[in-house]
């Protein structure tokens, strides 16, 4: 699951403070289900909710809401794309001190594996996201 790793380097890149000190990030996948594809073989898509924990944040929310909105643009952009959409980016904050707060996220994320051939010859592909237009 590929886009794990992709989040936590867009946010410690964006997040001078998360760079410094990326394992105040813990990371989860949460209610994650397979799901078959109508493409030839043996493709499928991981579903899953990724939970997202940023701990003893001294900063204001918007520095990590706004480079993870944009990371979703890219890469789960129907998240965006459909207001009212049950899928929802969610969170819950809570205040350690006058100056900092936990923040849980949690996003409902999918990745499409391509699969092709049979056995040594198998080759996975992890599918990238359209471009957005």
């Amino acid at each position: 699951m590929n886009k794990l790793g992709s989040l936590r380097a867009a946010l410690a890149a964006a997040v001078p403070e998360l760079a410094r000190d990326p394992d105040r990030m813990l990371v989860f996948i949460d209610q994650g289900t397979l799901a078959g594809t109508s493409a030839p073989g043996r493709s499928f898509e991981y579903r899953y909710t990724l939970n997202l924990i940023v701990t003893d944040f001294a900063g204001h929310p918007d520095s990590i809401m706004l480079p993870l909105l944009d990371w979703v643009r890219v890469h789960q952009v129907d998240l965006l794309e459909n207001y009212g959409n049950h899928d929802k980016i969610t969170f819950e904050v809570d205040v350690l001190a006058n100056d900092k707060v936990d923040l849980d996220i949690k996003l409902p994320l999918t990745e499409s594996v391509a699969v092709a051939g049979t056995g040594p010859d198998t080759v996975i592909t992890h599918v990238e996201e359209p471009p957005h237009a």
